[in-house]
């Protein structure tokens, strides 16, 4: 069997990017995943998802836990052969969806007691819980159990908070065991506190997983914040593990992550703007309900291979959209997802040639003079 492993290829700066291998297939770095919520990306077959060059999904514990739950996915033979999807997928362990829950869960040192949105049924996760959840579920790349504050929050509040995930997170790999071919992330916490993330970074190291996550980012705090922490954070992470940006994002904030040092990132953005009529092209955002495009008969995006840009013109898109059929939907997230997959393509070329930094300048330079729609 394949073992879990990260190859890093090339850097330039502080951009990289390498190879994960795992029994499931290669996941090319830096990554961008689609996110699977409950088993499906929205409006996506799990092919046409694969077609866009994705090598991983991401899928999630709270949700699939609730339903179908994760006996029932184990029993119809996990989560890959449910959904339909062979390469690798990562699941993150509950806690960021489980702490939006606000008045609806009871937090304590054992963990997290909640009530279902869905039905209002009583549940609770562990660290050893969202272990056996994401066993049972086969996912190949496992997320700790961690608890993440909003932002802006106090400093004592942020610290007892990363210190309690810290606990978890050896809860956590105790309870993963030994598992072949499988890996274990843990995840860095610390809001916007250097001090913060040092000491929850030592502790991750000391630990030791397979990969590391920034957590605890992109919930509130802005673009600005975030890449000044992630000037810092992903230099205090291992460079022989993946490092993963939890939950992000816009196109700009992706290449700025990448920028810092980061592998791996996961939003659901795309779809979710796919399914609005927000749209991501090389000239900027596009969004194709505005009345504008009724008569138009170009492209999309004249440079994107997607059945979308390939097959209709931008007249067509409007009409569709705007009289609600779902070929909408599904045109439209199709076209985010290959947009942010050719994104992530150009940015492992470049850094493997040394012109990284041409590739930034140029992005910013193309969505500066594109156009961008008022929504």
């Amino acid at each position: 069997m394949t073992k879990f492993s990260y190859s890093l290829n090339a850097t330039d700066g502080k951009a990289r990017t390498g190879v994960i291998s795992t029994p499931r297939g290669e996941i090319r770095t830096p990554a961008f995943m689609p996110v699977g919520t409950a088993a499906t990306v929205k409006a996506m077959l799990p092919e046409s998802v694969a077609s866009t060059g994705a090598d991983i999904l991401l899928g999630n514990t709270y949700h699939l836990m609730l339903r179908p739950t994760a006996e029932r996915i184990d029993r119809l033979g996990g989560l890959h052969k449910f959904m339909n999807w062979q390469k690798p997928i990562l699941t993150d362990s509950g806690g960021f969806q489980v702490m939006s829950l606000a008045g609806l869960r009871k937090l304590t040192e054992e963990g997290v007691t909640f009530s279902s949105h869905i039905d209002g049924s009583k549940h609770k996760i562990t660290p050893e819980r969202s272990m056996e959840i994401q066993r049972l579920l086969g996912s190949d790349i496992v997320m700790c159990f961690d608890e993440c504050p909003a932002l802006p929050a106090d400093k004592k509040r942020i610290a007892e908070s990363m210190r309690m995930s810290m606990r978890w997170a050896q809860r956590s790999r105790d309870a993963f065991g030994d598992r072949p071919g499988h890996a274990l992330f843990g995840i860095m916490q610390g809001g916007l506190e250097e001090d913060l993330r040092g000491e929850s970074a030592q502790a991750l190291r000391d630990i030791e997983f397979d990969g590391y996550a920034v957590g605890g980012l992109a919930v509130g705090e802005g673009q600005e914040k975030m890449f000044d922490c992630l000037d810092y954070a992903p230099d205090m992470l291992p460079t022989d593990k993946p490092r993963y940006l939890m939950g992000v994002g816009k196109p700009d904030d992706i290449v700025g992550a990448v920028a810092r040092g980061i592998d791996m990132m996961d939003c659901v953005l795309p779809s979710r703007s796919g399914r609005t009529g927000q749209l991501f092209t090389r000239q900027g955002v596009v969004n194709i309900k505005n009345a504008r495009h009724a008569d138009d008969p170009r492209p999309l995006d004249e440079a994107c291979t997607c059945p979308a840009c390939s097959n209709y013109s931008r007249a067509y898109l409007h009409h569709v959209f705007r009289s609600q059929e779902m070929i909408s939907g599904m045109l439209l997230t199709w076209h985010n997802l290959q947009y942010y997959q050719d994104l992530m393509q150009g940015m492992r070329d470049a850094i493997s040639q040394g012109r990284f930094a041409e590739f930034e300048r140029n992005f910013h330079a193309n969505r500066a003079q594109g156009d961008i729609e008022p929504l």
